[in-house]
C-alpha cells in the first residue's frame, strides 16, 4: 500500500508527535520527513506556509497541503481522496 501523504516534521515538535500518535492509533500510513535533515523538505514546507517552516505540514498525493491539522481534518481529506 502506498502512502497517501507525507508529514513534514521535526524531532522536537510536540504537535507532530501528537498527530503521529493519533495517526498510528488509527492505522493510517504516511511518510515522515525531518525538515532539519532534508533541506529540500524545508523548502516545500516554506512554500505552502508563506515562507514559514511550520510543522506538522502534510502534503497529499493530489498536491494539496494542511498545516497542523486535527486527526478529523486528516481523515476527512483522506476520505475525499478516495
Amino acid at each position: 500500500m502506498s502512502e497517501t501523504f507525507t508529514m513534514y516534521s521535526t524531532p522536537w515538535c510536540g504537535y507532530c508527535h501528537r498527530l503521529r500518535g493519533q495517526l498510528d492509533r488509527e492505522g493510517i500510513t504516511y511518510d515522515v520527513v525531518d525538515i532539519e535533515q532534508v533541506p529540500e523538505a524545508a523548502e516545500i514546507v516554506e512554500k505552502v506556509n508563506n515562507g514559514n517552516q511550520t510543522v506538522p505540514t502534510l502534503v497529499y498525493a493530489d498536491g494539496s497541503a494542511q498545516t497542523n491539522p486535527s486527526l478529523m481534518q486528516v481523515k476527512d481529506k483522506l476520505a475525499s481522496l478516495g
